[in-house]
């Protein structure tokens, strides 16, 4: 009888639920949200085939996915890109189920991650209306939806690529779990954190950036028996981000803990070994990646090698407008009463910049993927802000506010992806493939690929699904008698190259070789090799 009645709330609830978002879309703020979010899908999902990328990470990921759902299972994940480690293995099976539903097309993760990003506009509404107010939300959310780099990083299969999804809703319920003094959001802010740091080695910044906060918002909140209000958080935390990352700890406890290690020697010794160290002060990366946060997420500023292809005006007039924007967002959460929301953002914020002053290596854009939603966000307050302000500046504050939110989003949308035509790299994977089945008509064949940068994965992941896989070659202890050696052996260039006796192992291996076809097709050149016959 209990569980009958619990059924009947639980159905009540759901319907009450489904009314107020019903009726919510019926409001004009409902109305213009649904047009952001219809925005953000289809600047993410049209031709998303033509416009993703596909190389070699991609492929990797594609073909561990792959053999998951053949019963495979794995609990390491891709190899970080800055370090000799690797990952947690979520990502993998995050992509799997949607490998499956697109029939084993590649475009399937890559639709995956597109979804996390609209799910992402909505968070940054839901999140800014919360901290700030709706019309913050919405102000905050066009812009997200329509940035250009945002879009790049939302329409591609990559492990990086839902950070700021997860990092906004964990930091989300972090801020719900201190408001509430919930232990059990807490918990659940280990598990995302454990996700989290799965995607990205770089989410070990939002462990202090958790740390800090929750330090900062129990002086200020709970003031009674603070510190042992917080150990019980951190030691929640912690459980829940041992939980979390539990598929990555399997593997380490069964391998006496190779990653970890490799983890603690890049941050504690190789991140400051003078050869690989960056001639920048502290000071100089925090002010870079600030500047960069803004400049590049919410006006397009164009890359250092890209800089020199646009005239000197429009360089500094885009450098004084980035200063406004980061003095002028920052500077409205002082208008802000909800110090909880402002604590988290400043936080949040400057907890991750000072961090970034100590990586000596290249920053890339996608490194502070976890800093994405800031931006936006307070720069979506500061518009609001203007917008609705009273009194003697009424006018001025709406004409301005008004003005900045037109001409962010025309500077957004006037950069929009869809004025360059897609780079078509899982299509011309594909046809590759096609043309190398066609060749080796039908018999087994080894293969290689002579690459600058790229990796033969994307390729393998094409003929393994066509059933067309080529035969590995093996070394002489495990194949003696080398049957491992087929009678082809093609040969892939995406560059200049003189396949015939070429040192990587897939041609060596295959021993004296002559050239008996060659073919251009797009972007690459194929190359079938066959044995030197003895005379």
């Amino acid at each position: 009888m209990e569980k009958m009645e619990n059924i009947i709330s639980f159905k009540t609830s759901g319907k009450a639920w489904l009314k107020k978002v019903i009726n919510f879309t019926k409001t004009r703020h409902g109305l213009v949200l649904v047009f952001i979010l219809a925005l953000a899908s289809f600047m993410r999902l049209y031709k998303i085939s033509e416009y993703m990328t596909f190389l070699g990470d991609e492929g990797r990921d594609a073909i561990v996915a792959k053999q998951i759902l053949e019963g495979n299972l794995t609990f390491l994940g891709p190899r970080a890109s800055a370090g000799d480690f690797f990952l947690g293995p979520i990502y993998y099976y995050m992509i799997a189920p949607f490998l499956a539903l697109f029939n084993y097309d590649p475009v399937g993760p890559a639709v995956m991650v597109a979804l996390f990003g609209v799910a992402t506009v909505f968070l940054i509404y839901f999140v800014s209306s919360k901290f700030f107010s709706k019309e913050a939300g919405l102000i905050a959310a066009s812009l997200y939806a329509i940035s250009p780099i945002v879009i790049a990083f939302s329409r591609s299969s990559w492990n990086p690529n839902p950070v700021p999804f997860f990092t906004l809703l964990m930091l989300f319920v972090l801020y719900l779990g201190v408001k509430r003094n919930s232990l059990a959001l807490s918990f659940l802010v280990g598990i995302l954190l454990g996700i989290i740091l799965q995607l990205h080695y770089i989410a070990v910044f939002l462990g202090v950036i958790i740390f800090v906060f929750t330090l900062i918002s129990n002086i200020l909140i709970v003031r009674k028996k603070i510190i042992k209000s917080l150990i019980f958080k951190y030691v929640v935390i912690f459980m829940g981000f041992i939980l979390g990352i539990s598929p990555f700890l399997f593997f380490e406890l069964r391998h006496n803990f190779p990653n970890i290690k490799t983890i603690f020697r890049f941050i504690f010794i190789d991140n400051f070994q003078e050869v690989r160290i960056r001639e920048v002060s502290h000071l100089e990366i925090v002010q870079d990646v600030l500047f960069r946060l803004y400049s590049r997420l919410t006006l397009n500023f164009p890359p250092p090698e890209q800089i020199n292809l646009f005239d000197d005006v429009h360089i500094k007039s885009l450098q004084i407008i980035t200063v406004v924007l980061i003095i002028g967002s920052i500077a409205a959460l002082f208008f802000v009463k909800n110090r909880l929301a402002i604590t988290l953002m400043l936080t949040w914020l400057f907890v991750g910049l000072f961090l970034f002053g100590f990586y000596k290596k290249d920053i890339h854009d996608y490194y502070y993927g976890f800093l994405f939603p800031v931006p936006f966000i307070l720069i979506g307050n500061m518009l609001a802000t203007l917008i609705q302000r009273k009194g003697k500046y009424r006018i001025a504050g709406m004409v301005l506010g008004i003005v900045g939110v037109v001409s962010l989003l025309l500077v957004l949308i006037s950069n929009n992806p869809f004025q360059y035509p897609g780079n078509r790299q899982k299509d011309e994977a594909e046809n590759t493939v096609n043309f190398i089945i066609d060749k080796t008509e039908g018999n087994p064949y080894n293969f290689a690929l002579i690459t600058s940068g790229n990796s033969d994965h994307v390729y393998r992941y094409f003929l393994e699904i066509k059933n067309r896989a080529p035969i590995v070659i093996e070394n002489f202890q495990v194949d003696p008698s080398r049957n491992s050696v087929t009678e082809q052996l093609i040969v892939i260039c995406d560059s200049k190259c003189e396949p015939v006796g070429h040192p990587l192992w897939e041609v060596a291996g295959f021993g004296r070789s002559e050239i008996m076809g060659e073919w251009e097709v797009p972007f690459v050149k194929i190359y079938k090799l066959v044995h030197v016959r003895a005379d």
